[in-house]
């Protein structure tokens, strides 16, 4: 597993790392300690030492999972979300920020978090800015080593990087979502500011595996939010139609290269971007867990694929995508 450090911030991260949102169940499916135990091992044995989870993942489940993990492999870092959970939209305080991160804290069984991100917070909030001050009051008194945030457009990731302190952004970049690469990704690797590219298979359509007939249970956000009905639309299928995005998946097997897979293709595609710190694709498998963090040992994509790729995005993608970007 290769590292990508930040000197600056004194972060040394594996450059794949594990997304939590449907660890051990979740999107539609009943939680499953056991199964999220075996996934946290699995990842961890292939290499992965980064967690990235969220206090409103599985109402809280997916940090107690990850805090049971903690207590035998202390050498993972985990990064935190917080700002949704009984605070979205307009409960955002001092108060409501620090019960956030005790709650967390009690739940992972640390004494500090290694790194927590705001939560996809309103743009107005951002602006105003005391959301981070509140964030460095945390951080001086030892709650927090780190803080940054999870954004929905590249605006909110420009603003998130105006204010001191912001170590890192989380933000949705994939080979449907390439706009962050225009001003975003270049700005934060000029600060040094690190970059976590979350939903880097677009929600599965960029595993190749989904098919027009594929049906999602109900609880699943790939069956009631794929067209914006409970959160931005952008958080499922990068913000695209789903037909749309299942031709356009389609597409795209013609151009793979020898020995990967779509996936393993989609995520090589990423990790080929320098201002990328971690990618953090999810897992509900022990055997996606490996799948995933295998990308790390393969060769960066042909500079021509690399091109062909842009041009697939500028000429059939972008004018699909919908929802703030």
């Amino acid at each position: 597993m290769n590292i990508r450090t930040l000197p600056n911030h004194g972060f040394s991260w594996t450059e794949i790392g594990l997304g939590c949102w449907q660890l051990g169940g979740g999107w539609g499916k009943p939680w499953d300690d056991g199964v999220a135990q075996e996934i946290l091992q699995a990842a961890y044995d292939s290499g992965v030492r980064f967690i990235d989870t969220a206090d409103v993942y599985g109402g809280g489940e997916s940090e107690r999972s990850i805090g049971r993990f903690l207590k035998t492999h202390g050498d993972c870092v985990v990064a935190t979300k917080l700002g949704r959970a009984g605070i979205y939209p307009d409960g955002y305080s001092r108060e409501s920020l620090l019960a956030a991160t005790q709650a967390s804290l009690s739940r992972l069984g640390v004494e500090r978090l290694n790194l927590t991100q705001l939560h996809c917070v309103p743009s107005a909030v951002l602006r105003e800015g005391k959301v981070f001050d509140w964030l460095r009051e945390q951080q001086r008194e030892g709650l927090i080593e780190h803080f940054g945030a999870s954004v929905e457009s590249v605006e909110e990731g420009l603003i998130c990087l105006e204010q001191e302190g912001v170590s890192s952004l989380q933000v949705i970049f994939n080979i449907f979502r390439q706009k962050p690469l225009e001003e975003l990704l270049p700005r934060a690797k000029a600060l040094g500011v690190a970059v976590i590219v979350r939903l880097p298979l677009a929600s599965g359509l960029l595993s190749g595996k989904l098919r027009l007939e594929t049906r999602f249970v109900e609880g699943d956000h790939r069956h009631f939010n794929r067209d914006g009905a409970q959160f931005n639309v952008g958080e499922t299928f990068a913000g695209l139609p789903y037909a749309t995005g299942v031709e356009l998946a389609d597409a795209l097997k013609a151009d793979l290269p020898g020995g990967m897979d779509m996936a393993a293709m989609s995520l090589r595609w990423i990790l080929d971007h320098d201002a990328v710190t971690v990618v953090i694709p999810g897992a509900s498998s022990p055997e996606q867990a490996r799948a995933n963090a295998a990308a790390s040992a393969l060769p960066p994509l042909a500079p021509e694929l690399q091109a062909k790729m842009a041009a697939f995005y500028g000429e059939r993608v972008r004018q699909h995508i919908r929802g703030p970007y």
